[in-house]
């Protein structure tokens, strides 16, 4: 019977070579046996009249049976950061430019917020606005914003990933921007890729942390938090040494900035 359902279809096997743990072809095979051989079992076990199941059907989705729960450590803990900082600030409403759509779903459930960006996202939800903003010339009036967040974008301003003008000093004009409009006693969350400084064409930069505080210079550093690139290091580092942030290649650096008052 099993044989009998296994079927070339348009959807074929794509998902056993694309998965990334599995490097050679003897590791895919052992993949796809394994996959037809728990199909096999789940078929036989199952009661038809609650489900069709159809071997065209499918849809493996492999290597995700490890012992932990995997995850993005600089896409959790910043936005994690982020809240937490949000929830801190007090803000009575929030304005984001370009970061997680996560961050900005969650956080409207507590605080009014609207988010921007250069790709606006047709996204729904009550005390939550999706408009469109050019990070390099924005459009609000300077020092208007209290609580603003700018989080893993600046690092792809001018690259060309998505859309958007070459322009090898676009990320400057937009640390720029973002300190115009902030508003005196304000609080901006600000988070990019820190370490070696580098650019790696058309992803993203990674900053030294000096060029961070340089670029912000007309702004206080309130607090700074590390997410390492290594698993040893633990999640969220509180004000570690400037040495640490430097020899990162691929760190997370987390930079709450406030606004003096005039």
């Amino acid at each position: 019977m099993f044989k009998e359902l296994i079927k070339k279809s348009p959807f074929a096997d794509w998902a056993f070579m694309l998965v990334k743990k599995y490097r050679s072809r003897k590791e895919a095979g052992k993949a796809r046996k394994k996959y037809k051989a728990q199909f096999e079992e789940f078929l036989s076990a199952s009661d038809p009249s609650r489900f069709q199941i159809k071997w065209e059907e499918r849809f493996p989705v492999l290597g995700e049976d490890t012992a932990q729960t995997g995850f993005d450590r600089h896409y959790v803990y910043h936005t994690a950061w982020a809240a937490r900082c949000l929830a801190e600030s007090k803000a009575s409403r929030h304005v984001d430019i370009s970061s997680s759509l996560y961050f900005c779903s969650i956080a409207s459930a507590f605080i009014p917020v609207d988010f921007y960006d250069f790709r606006p996202a047709d996204i729904i939800l009550s005390n939550l606005t999706s408009k469109s903003a050019n990070l390099c010339n924005l459009h609000f009036e300077s020092n208007s914003i209290p609580s603003l967040s700018c989080m893993h974008t600046v690092e792809h301003i001018g690259l060309g990933r998505y859309g958007d003008p070459i322009e090898p000093d676009g990320d400057l004009k937009a640390m720029l921007e973002l300190q115009r409009v902030l508003a005196p006693g304000g609080n901006l969350f600000f988070v990019v890729p820190v370490g070696k400084p580098t650019v790696r064409f058309n992803a993203h930069r990674i900053y030294q942390y000096d060029q961070i505080l340089k670029a912000f210079s007309g702004l206080s550093l309130h607090k700074f938090s590390l997410i390492t690139e290594n698993y040893s290091d633990g999640g969220l580092m509180e004000n570690p040494s400037k040495e640490f942030i430097d020899v990162q290649d691929y760190g997370c650096g987390c930079f709450w900035f406030t606004k003096q008052n005039t």
